[in-house]
């Protein structure tokens, strides 16, 4: 073998072959137009054509000359309407010249007609209502033509003599429509649109075992369900679903009112990678619920919540890999899209208090006054259509079941399995994380204290800087009676209770806590009176201005430390005297004439102190 040296500039590297879905059209390699691609008579004039070539070719004993062409000709078609034997000899050239192509035997007629333009001197204008007509507003090629025949019509006002021609509507619509498409696309309806329209659409590699690829993703059901107890309409409920792409499984979900946010993502993530129970639904199911497990990678889109710290923290603690979509190209997730179609064409189609995701399609149905099912009822109907329906159904194509495609991949590769200590890190792991400062009291979080005698003992036993005092906690978003605080030295979580003694939080959610106060800081700010509080303070702050003047136009200045031994002395005090003023003090407090009278004597024993001053 000889030595190839890699360094050698002489040596062009070979480049590797692009693969045919990339090839770009002017690089394509393009098959030789054959006979099918012709309409059925030219096809069958060809076909003629060949076999009146082979049949002279076996009569014919010389070269393909008029005396011996003649005589065959007539034999075979007779002396009338049978061509001339140099059409003959033309047709057979055209044959041998494509290396025995039937095709090329095929009339030319798609090559007739004239393909020049008729009417010349207008292009101007035509630009102008092209760029009239390529525009966001999208307007129709009626207007556009219009503005068209304007144009041209005041132009031509002015001119004596060759006046400028006008095309036909019919001609101008096939001028639009000769445009390229894409190019149309991106002027009318935005790049974002044409390059869903017209770009290369490749299929995605397929898992090879279950839990292998997942996709999550939220919806509003088109659905509008009613309260347990009031049987009061709620509207339509968020559903966010996981699925898995290699059985078409449903793993999880979670149905809710409140907005798609990080809680409902990670209890549908909880839902799906814990064993599913059906025991406590009141009503029995026909199959099991087996998928569950471990997954590997997990397939989102670019939402807020699917972007969050906690989310991704989450996911990297229990070894789940987070693939995120592209920004507005939802197709690269297209199953679990898919499944929610599915959803409301073959489970919400006849069930009263359906909605429409266009309200065009509306018309005069109202779904609030139809609506029967209430919500618990819902969530039993919809575990029980994925379980005993849609999991032992095949799919449109016929090319799978989804629970036997898991029941073969799960025999192959089972996925892992948590345990019951791990499913509870688990859990933990996907609450609400945030971080807050230990202090003496414990910590606070949304106005509310917590602590414990063991986080009161951690504290004792291990000293904080101003580092290690900021703890991680975990909030579970549907119970805030206690949090878990990350411990690093003891190298876990540690449950602490909120220290509310009323009850209050007693199977509150987070939710209905924010609610709760921000109905509280409602009320308050309706019980106060705002025009009393600001006359107050506006009195006050007038007080402080003369009581300001006041100091600034003393004739005397003394030393702050000096002054409050003698305000000690005058007794100063909101129920003693207000000045350190002698005289004014007599007024108020005649019958203490006695006592005040060494006063004088006493100030006049403190002038020699360093810390008094006397006045000026």
């Amino acid at each position: 073998m000889d030595f190839i040296d890699e360094f050698d500039s002489s040596i062009i590297p070979i480049k590797p072959e692009t693969p045919s879905q990339f090839v770009r059209l002017d690089d394509a390699k393009l098959a030789k137009r054959d006979l099918d691609t012709f309409p059925e008579f030219l096809k069958e004039k060809a076909i003629d054509k060949y076999k009146l070539i082979s049949l002279i070719e076996k009569e014919n004993r010389g070269g393909w000359t008029q005396k011996n062409l003649d005589p065959i000709l007539d034999k075979l078609l007779g002396t009338e309407n049978r061509p001339n034997w140099r059409t003959v000899v033309r047709w057979r050239k055209s044959y041998i010249e494509s290396n025995g192509d039937i095709a090329s035997l095929v009339a030319k007629q798609h090559k007739m007609g004239n393909r020049t333009k008729r009417i010349k001197g207008d292009e101007l204008f035509f630009e102008k209502a092209l760029s009239r007509f390529l525009d966001a507003k999208r307007p129709n090629v009626s207007v556009a033509y219009q503005y068209y025949k304007d144009l041209i019509i005041i132009e031509n006002e002015s001119i004596v003599a060759g006046k400028i021609p006008i095309i036909s509507y019919t001609a101008f619509n096939k001028r639009i429509k000769s445009l390229p498409p894409y190019q149309v696309a991106v002027a009318r309806h935005g790049k974002f649109m044409a390059d869903q329209w017209f770009a290369y659409c490749s299929s995605h590699k397929p898992p090879t075992r279950i839990l292998e690829r997942v996709e999550i993703d939220h919806t509003p059901l088109d659905l509008i369900l009613l309260d347990d107890e009031l049987l009061m309409p709620l509207g339509r409920p968020y559903l966010t679903l996981l699925i898995d792409v290699f059985s078409g499984c449903v793993l999880g979900f979670h149905l809710s009112y409140k907005a798609p946010s990080y809680v409902s993502a990670a209890k549908a993530i909880v839902h799906a990678t814990k064993p599913k129970s059906l025991d406590n639904m009141s009503i029995k199911l026909q199959n099991d619920w087996p998928c569950f497990g471990k997954i590997e990678n997990l397939v989102v889109d670019n939402g807020a919540e699917f972007w969050s710290n906690n989310l991704e923290h989450a996911c990297k603690e229990a070894g789940i890999n987070i693939q995120y979509n592209q920004v507005r190209k939802p197709w690269l997730k297209p199953f679990v899209e898919r499944f929610f179609g599915v959803i409301n064409q073959l489970f919400l189609t006849e069930m009263p208090g359906k909605t429409f995701s266009n309200i065009l399609e509306k018309e005069d149905y109202k779904p609030e006054k139809d609506a029967i099912m209430r919500f618990s009822t819902f969530v039993e109907e919809f575990q029980r259509w994925i379980v005993d329906v849609y999991h032992q159904e095949s799919n449109s194509r016929e090319t799978r079941i989804p629970i036997k495609q898991w029941q073969s991949g799960f025999e192959v590769y089972p996925p892992l399995k948590l345990s019951l200590e791990d499913e509870k890190r688990f859990n933990v792991l996907m609450y609400i994380t945030d971080e807050r400062t230990l202090t003496r009291n414990g910590f606070k979080f949304e106005e509310l204290m917590y602590d414990s005698t063991s986080l009161a003992d951690y504290r004792k036993k291990y000293p904080q800087t101003k580092q290690t005092i900021k703890k991680l906690i975990k909030i579970d978003p549907d119970d805030i009676s206690k949090i878990h605080v990350y411990l690093e030295e003891l190298e876990g979580y540690l449950e602490v209770p909120c220290t509310d003694a009323s009850g209050y939080v007693d199977g509150l959610s987070l939710h209905e806590h924010k609610t709760i106060k921000k109905i509280n800081r409602e009320e308050i700010r309706e019980s106060k009176d705002p025009l009393g509080l600001a006359k107050a303070r506006i009195a006050i702050y007038g007080r402080i201005q003369q009581e300001q003047e006041l100091l600034n136009t003393a004739k005397s200045k003394r030393k702050i430390s000096a002054m409050k031994k003698q305000a000690q002395l005058a007794d100063i005090s909101n129920t003693g005297n207000g000045t350190i003023c002698v005289k004014e003090r007599e007024k108020n407090t005649q019958p203490l004439k006695k006592q005040t009278a060494n006063t004088n004597t006493i100030l006049d024993n403190w002038d020699d102190d360093e810390e008094l001053e006397a006045f000026e």
